[in-house]
This record gives C-alpha cells, sequence and structure tokens, in this order.
C-alpha cells in the first residue's frame, strides 16, 4: 500500500512525469528484489544501512557508473523520506548516506558554425518529413527546449499572432518563449504540410510522424544525430547538446544569467551555471585579444 501511495504522492502531490515515476519505482523495485534475494526479507520499511550498502557495492561491482548508483540511492530516500512523512518508519536508513563521487560531465556545444552549416548549407526535403525535421532543429536552437517538451508540444501551444510558445516543463510548470520570426516562417509552411497529410490520428500534438501519429523521442533523437553527423565530428550529438548550445551562445553575446534561467525552465540558477563555463571561455578570448596590457 505504501508504495502506491508513494506513486500517488509524486505523480499528484510533486507533479513528476510519468517517466519520472516510473524510474523511481524501478529502482525501488530492484532494492526490493535485492532484499528478498539476498537478505530473504520481504519489505524495504525494515531496513539497514549496511543492507544498503551491500545493494550499493553490489552495483558498482556490475559495473554501474557512479552518478546512475546515486540516481538509484536518490529514488530509494525519496521513498523513505516519504515513508518518514506519513510515519510508517521512525528512522530514515539514509539519513547519514553520502554520495558517491562522480567526475563532472563537461558537455561540449555545437559552434554557431556547426549550427549555421546545418540550418543554411544541408539540403533539407522539401516534403512533411524534410519540413519537420528542419523545424524541430530550429525550435530547438531557437528556444532551448527539451526533449521531453518538443515532444509533448500541442498546436495550441503555438501563439504565431504574438511569435510565443507555451512549454509545459518538469513538474508541470508553464513557461512562455519568444519565436524568432525565421521559426515562424518555418512553423507556417510545416502546418501546412502537417494539414495535408492522408491520416492524422494525434491531431493535437504539434510534431507528428508521417503517418499521423505523435512523435517519439528515440525519433527525435535521430534526426538531430542524422543531421549534425554531417556538420560535426562531436563524439555526442543530441538534443540535449542543441539546448546547451542555445544557452552557451546566448551568454557568450551577453545574455543575462537569470534570463536564461527563466527561457530553458530552470528552477534555480545553480541548474542554469553548468552552461556558464563555456562563456567564461570566450570572455578570456575576448580580454586576451583586446586588452592593452595583454597584447604582446
Amino acid at each position: 500500500m505504501s508504495l502506491q501511495s508513494f506513486s500517488d504522492y509524486l505523480l499528484l502531490e510533486k507533479n513528476y512525469s510519468q517517466l519520472t515515476l516510473k524510474a523511481y519505482l524501478k529502482d525501488i523495485q530492484d532494492f526490493s528484489d535485492f532484499i528478498v534475494s539476498e537478505f530473504d526479507s520481504k519489505s524495504i520499511t525494515n531496513v539497514n544501512y549496511q543492507q544498503i550498502r551491500s545493494w550499493i557495492i553490489l552495483l558498482v561491482d556490475s559495473g554501474i557508473s557512479n552518478r546512475s548508483i546515486n540516481r538509484k540511492i536518490s529514488s530509494l530516500n525519496s521513498y523513505y523520506r516519504f515513508l518518514l512523512k506519513i510515519e510508517e518508519i521512525e528512522v530514515n536508513p539514509l539519513t547519514k548516506h553520502k554520495a558517491l563521487k562522480t567526475s563532472k560531465k563537461i558537455q561540449v556545444p555545437f559552434s554557431e558554425q556547426e549550427i549555421k552549416t546545418v540550418l543554411e548549407e544541408l539540403n533539407f526535403a522539401t516534403d512533411f518529413e524534410g519540413l519537420r525535421n528542419r523545424l524541430i532543429i530550429e525550435l530547438f536552437y531557437a528556444t532551448g527546449i527539451r526533449r521531453i517538451e518538443l515532444v509533448q508540444l500541442k498546436l495550441i501551444d503555438v501563439d504565431i499572432a504574438n511569435k510565443t510558445l507555451k512549454v509545459l516543463g518538469k513538474r508541470n510548470k508553464e513557461r512562455f518563449i519568444p519565436l524568432i520570426p525565421s521559426v515562424v516562417e518555418t512553423l507556417k509552411t510545416y502546418v501546412i504540410a502537417r494539414s495535408e497529410l492522408n491520416v492524422i490520428q494525434d491531431g493535437s500534438y504539434l510534431f507528428l510522424t508521417k503517418k499521423g501519429v505523435k512523435i517519439y523521442e528515440t525519433l527525435v533523437y535521430r534526426i538531430i544525430n542524422d543531421y549534425f553527423s554531417k556538420a560535426s565530428s562531436k563524439v555526442k550529438r543530441s538534443p540535449h547538446i542543441l539546448r546547451h548550445s542555445f544557452a552557451t551562445h546566448l551568454l557568450n553575446q551577453g545574455a543575462n544569467l537569470n534570463a536564461v534561467k527563466e527561457l530553458l525552465g530552470h528552477s534555480s540558477l545553480a541548474a542554469t551555471q553548468i552552461y556558464t563555463h563555456n562563456s567564461i571561455a570566450e570572455l578570456k578570448k575576448v580580454y586576451s585579444n583586446t586588452h592593452p596590457r595583454s597584447k604582446k
């Protein structure tokens, strides 16, 4: 019963997405399976930290990254904090747990030239899929939205007259993002091509497959990877790298950090600050090239 209550709590009170909810429940189930097999215990509400530590050691020995292990323990910790809240347990066994050390992952954004090459030099087909793919790339770079946010966009979220886009972000938080003229023009062309599809099943959604159903995340990833593989030698070519490029390029051009935070839909500045390392590198370059005392 407590697991179902926890699921309802995450979904209804915390406004977590179905995807996040599924990940949390899987992590908890994995630990539950471990407790059953290793300690012959049928409940994870009465475990101690040593038992949890045994699971962590197993995960490490299995070659799972520290980052992934920390995420699993975070799911478990959320569950125990919930049990504490509803007074089903008296002590959270993870109270004194310290997260495993992880190396900071520095995402390398696409350069402005790489994005220009994709949008101006590559040939997009003039059919429905070509127009859709171009709009997806333009929209990612012009708005910085997340992949799941793009997939969930609906026709009513697009206000062409006012050149704005309504985005439903994490925890159902809405934000409005301005659209630049070139994106608006591509949008208009795409919407016409979309209306001419033979069959439309998921009519409320903006992005569809040629079969008229809602586009899916793996297809969006494939589109970005395919196009940017022709213009970039970077190992990682994903929608998130386009989001990263959006933020980095804005900051390089002097955009206010708070404004970028709002555009990205971050809840805190700390999340946005990870994009500033490239901006600092750009500032150093400008400083080196322009300061009188730095010239050789």
